[in-house]
């Protein structure tokens, strides 16, 4: 029991790459790269590393309170005070008037930190427009991934379109994992994510778009949000941060081009085959690919520019059907019952709990349909499996519509007209 030692998913990270320069396998000035410090503090962790093993990533002070840190209320009301009365000041400007008007005096740069991580834009950007120019790819296989989902009438045009979901490595342009959907959707990527852990590890980072599913464009916050100073992620979000794996979103159409260009091979070669197979639903489409891929895939694919590969092993014991599934927070009824999505979820009493009425719990429904309650990590309830939909929080927001409105108006359904 003395020799272990509990990591972060961020340690953890950090601990695989110091490894691999330890075994020669990277460069420490790649490796500073992918843990986005200075090449001098990459190189202080290495020999850390090298005399402590994994303990060493530990600092001294951690779980504990800076002293010069502000108090979480004063950070609220800086964030709220900019959000509403000076939503339009510049950072300078802003700590200028903290100290004049509200009497609060903070730096210029811990105003703009406090700013940026509530989510808060600079008023505009001052750095000139760059060059565009051919990204280099990744030295090494699982360093990137890239994904990304194709609607498209892929069994002809008698046949109603549908969406293609793929990643492909970054590295060597192997499909890594792909599936027909009605529709791109959440779902959709916590599929292809599943399949991708179980076939070959977590991935260092996605390289994705700004879809809805991958990242929070709406401009509703709940009460928590605007404590906090920062949304929630998406449920695709939360799965990546739960893996520690970095999300890179593309800003143009144009810097996916690697995905695009495989979409494109596919929309050519594939329905061809599909076409040629008789094939016309999506069931039989998704057994088809995986043969197709494979044959894809040596065809296509490259060899990485390092023969090392970068993928981390999934932690012992860690739950992947867990990790990729919907997750909501919820507070249980006086009678130890969960509403949600509209079933309702008995809780049995616990060995050490006569009830968990109040108790806030953590609701899981897995890609299966199925759910789950977990009370502080530990599972409490389960429930049959039902319709998987959408994230049931724009249907919580949809009750405050007028009653005219359809109660699932912001929701997916299998049978919503594709756009």
């Amino acid at each position: 029991m003395g020799d272990k030692v509990t990591l972060s998913q961020r340690r953890l990270r950090q601990w695989h790459l110091l490894k691999m320069v330890l075994e020669r396998r990277m460069t420490l000035t790649e490796a500073s790269e992918r843990m986005e410090v200075s090449y001098r503090h990459a190189k202080r962790l290495k020999h850390v590393v090298a005399r402590d093993g994994p303990r060493g990533l530990i600092h001294g002070n951690t779980g504990r309170r800076p002293a010069n840190a502000i108090a979480l209320e004063l950070r609220q009301k800086i964030v709220a005070l900019s959000r509403t009365e000076y939503a339009l000041f510049n950072d300078t400007h802003f700590t200028e008037k903290l100290f004049s008007v509200e009497g609060i005096r903070i730096g210029r740069e811990t105003a703009r930190r406090i700013r940026r991580e509530a989510g808060i834009l600079p008023k505009r950007r001052r750095r000139p427009a760059r060059h565009r120019s051919r990204r280099v790819r990744r030295p090494q296989e699982g360093m990137m991934v890239l994904w990304d989902g194709s609607v498209h009438q892929w069994f002809g045009e008698d046949h109603r379109p549908c969406c293609l979901v793929a990643a492909i490595d970054d590295a060597t342009s192997r499909c890594l994992a792909a599936r027909f959907f009605p529709f791109e959707s959440s779902q959709a990527y916590l599929w292809v994510l599943r399949q991708m852990l179980r076939e070959y590890g977590i991935p260092l980072s996605i390289y994705q778009d700004r879809h809805s599913a991958l990242k929070r464009n709406d401009p509703h916050w709940s009460l928590e949000e605007q404590l906090r100073g920062r949304q929630d992620p998406t449920q695709v979000g939360w799965a990546l941060q739960e893996l520690s794996i970095e999300p890179i979103y593309a800003l143009s159409p144009q810097a996916k081009g690697r995905i695009e260009r495989l979409f494109g091979t596919l929309q050519d070669r594939l329905i061809a085959e599909l076409q040629r197979a008789g094939i016309t639903d999506r069931e039989r489409a998704n057994l088809f690919l995986e043969g197709f891929l494979e044959a894809h895939n040596r065809q296509f694919s490259r060899t990485a520019e390092k023969p090392h590969k970068a993928w981390r092993p999934l932690p012992r014991g860690m739950d992947i059907d867990r990790v990729c599934s919907f997750r909501y927070e919820a507070t249980v009824g006086n009678d130890n019952t969960v509403r949600l999505g509209g079933i309702t979820i008995d809780i049995p009493a616990g060995p050490c709990r006569a009830s968990y009425a109040k108790a806030r719990v953590q609701v899981r429904q897995f890609l299966d349909g199925s759910w789950r309650i977990y009370y502080r990590g530990q599972q409490i309830a389960q429930h049959e499996a039902t319709q998987l939909r959408e994230p049931l929080r724009a249907m919580r927001r949809s009750k405050s519509r007028a009653k005219a409105a359809s109660p699932y108006s912001w929701v997916y359904a299998a049978s919503a007209p594709l756009r």
